[in-house]
């Protein structure tokens, strides 16, 4: 009997003591000491391990102190015990941050089935097309490698760095004192070192002289403005009756030589919303910050506030669906393109917190994650570029960390483009009367490239030589000139004659190609016969391979505008005098027609038929040497001033 009553009695007291540990663990949750909650209720669990209360409320610690990759196991136990959309919802949410898509699609897939909530429904449908669109995600900055900053970095937690005037800034752990119950972690600081980009003196690191960081409250995410005037930063989570319910943005101005003491912003509004993670826009005008605010879509949201003619923000807008989703989107940091860099758990993404990036389009924002070489499936935020777009910081409590949250560097690794280079030997040299060519030194040749832009121009050498270095793959022209000679154009084209960059090795590869350039002597009243210009018999109408030949004279006029040339057309010694006269006539004034259709002035053309009065062969015999004789010349007959 007196057994009995002893083991009623332990029974009793037992039960009263999980009764006040259950009860110590839901006030400690009520109070949002979540840290606190999981430890009572995991000694619960010791014990009950199906105890459905107690994995409840382990579970929503975890995902309440955003921790949710953890809270599986405990999620698992609920649908097990009992089927509801919530658990399975929820457990999705947890196999998804862990990166088991297949597995969260299932218990996405059955949330669905277990309600008829529409709103609830979306929710499900937005995760499972996030799930789905993993694999369609590309790296935004393809060449983009991240490093843990290892030497700066704590066990504890380090985060939100941002860049001014020569100074990091960052959120930190490292020697906060007392302990934050949500979390279990150390309150957070702000600190900073000395650094040049990304390349910081992590030797000194010191406490943010500019205010004082207060003990047992959270203070971080700092905000600079670009003249570095004005600092604004995040600060909450007081234990403190007499404080603040949440976490709120405060500001601190230079004034007078040093740094007022931080002030509660008006843009707060409202002492029950939670504002955080600012940030400035390139002109300082406008302040970006997270806010769980009303009227918002749900989570945290982006919203915008505009500064007033007193110094202050006010006005804060919503920045709208297409930026905001029911999740979180947090950390924003505005680029000097406008590009707006934001964390989100919202958009599609590869678990928790991932960056993206919104660009401004003729419809609105559309918005991009930054792909798998910046992304995890851990947190990834709070970026912050030192050099737009080339290296900067970023934020993640990924695998392989130091600590819980981390910072990382990150550097634009883009391989340098070999170069080739087409270096052009040109010769210049003249026509002589005997048709051999001889070096015409001190020639001037003039550069264009395809859209007839001077590119460079230089005089050949005494030995006639002269160099361009040109691009691959581009269409080219030079004038070269003397005086005393016809101008002349040539064209040329590195298309096809240098070697694929991909198939090079070597960093700068030059090829070397050769071309020469030949100049006729400019005689007044020498004739140059055109040759190939042919005519139908007994007509002038200019044919198509006439015109072609044609063509080149039209060209040496336009290199060369200020002379004036006759244009003579000539017939052989078959029929009468008068009939050849005449027919030449109409030929010549045939061809010069054609030559000021091409945009010469027709004052620049004289057109003139000699018929058969000034034969090359006298008595000519053959039908070749009746073509010697019919035949079409120019010869310059002015230069003019």
């Amino acid at each position: 009997m007196m057994r009995s009553a002893l083991f009623l009695g332990m029974i009793i007291l037992l039960f009263g003591a999980c009764t006040s540990l259950f009860q110590k663990g839901q006030n400690q949750f009520l109070a949002g000491d979540y840290q606190l909650a999981i430890n009572s209720f995991t000694q619960i669990l010791e014990d009950d391990p199906d105890n459905k209360e107690a994995n409840f409320y382990v579970a929503e610690s975890y995902r309440l102190s955003n921790r949710i990759e953890k809270s599986s196991e405990y999620y698992k136990k609920l649908v097990e015990e009992e089927e509801t959309f919530e658990s399975y919802f929820r457990y999705g949410q947890s196999l998804k941050s862990q990166g088991k898509y297949e597995d969260a699609e299932e218990a996405f897939a059955k949330a669905k089935e277990l309600t008829l909530n529409d709103n609830f429904q979306r929710q499900v449908d937005m995760e499972l097309a996030s799930i789905q669109r993993v694999e369609e995600i590309e790296d935004y900055y393809p060449y983009m490698e991240v490093q843990n900053y290892e030497l700066l970095n704590t066990s504890g937690s380090d985060y939100a760095p941002v860049f001014s005037e020569g100074f990091v800034y960052f959120t930190s752990t490292r020697t906060a004192s007392g302990i934050y119950p949500a979390t279990g972690m150390p309150y957070t600081k702000i600190y900073r070192a000395r650094a040049e980009g990304v390349k910081v003196d992590v030797q000194n690191v010191q406490e943010m002289p500019e205010f004082r960081n207060e003990d047992g409250l959270n203070q971080g995410a700092i905000a600079i403005s670009p003249d570095g005037n004005t600092i604004i930063y995040a600060r909450g989570n007081s234990r403190s009756n007499k404080d603040l319910p949440e976490v709120h943005l405060f500001a601190s101005y230079f004034r007078g030589g040093g740094f007022t003491q931080p002030v509660w912003m008006p843009v707060n509004e409202d002492e029950f919303w939670f504002n955080s993670t600012p940030a400035f826009s390139p002109d300082g005008n406008e302040l970006y910050f997270t806010s769980n605010r009303d009227g918002g879509r749900g989570g945290l949201d982006l919203y915008k506030a505009t500064k007033l003619a007193n110094g202050d923000f006010g006005n804060a807008v919503n920045l709208g669906a297409q930026i905001n989703t029911p999740g979180n989107e947090m950390f924003p940091y505005v680029a000097p393109d406008g590009k707006l860099f934001f964390a989100s758990d919202g958009h599609p993404g590869y678990g928790k917190l991932d960056i993206f990036v919104a660009e401004q389009t003729e419809n609105g924002w559309e918005v991009k994650n930054l792909g798998p070489n910046i992304n995890t499936v851990a947190d990834d935020f709070g970026i912050f570029f030192t050099n737009y777009p080339k290296e900067g910081f970023l934020s993640s409590n990924r695998e392989g960390g130091a600590g819980d949250d981390d910072i990382y560097y990150f550097e634009d690794k883009t391989p340098k483009p070999k170069i080739v280079n087409v270096l052009l030997n040109v010769v210049t040299k003249e026509k002589k009367d005997d048709g051999s060519e001889e070096v015409l030194p001190q020639t001037r040749v003039v550069l264009y490239d395809q859209s007839n832009k001077n590119i460079g121009g230089d005089f050949s050498s005494q030995s006639g030589r002269l160099r361009f270095t040109l691009t691959p793959n581009q269409e080219f022209s030079m004038i070269a000139s003397k005086s005393g000679y016809f101008s002349k154009t040539v064209s040329y084209s590195t298309v096809g004659k240098t070697p694929n960059p991909e198939d090079l090795i070597q960093e700068v590869t030059n090829i070397v190609l050769d071309t020469t350039i030949v100049l006729e002597p400019l005689i007044l009243e020498r004739s140059i016969v055109l040759e190939n210009i042919y005519y139908d018999l007994d007509k002038a109408d200019i044919r198509p391979d006439a015109a072609e030949e044609l063509d080149k004279l039209v060209q040496i006029l336009k290199d060369n505008p200020k002379i004036r040339i006759e244009l003579s057309s000539h017939t052989d010694a078959r029929a009468s005098d008068s009939y050849n006269d005449a027919l030449s006539q109409r030929r010549a004034e045939s061809a010069v027609e054609y030559i000021a259709s091409q945009g010469i002035d027709r004052d620049r053309l004289v057109p003139k038929g000699y018929g058969r009065r000034q034969l090359i062969i006298e008595n000519a015999q053959t039908e070749e040497e009746h073509q010697v004789n019919r035949r079409t010349e120019f010869k310059v007959i002015e230069v003019m001033d």
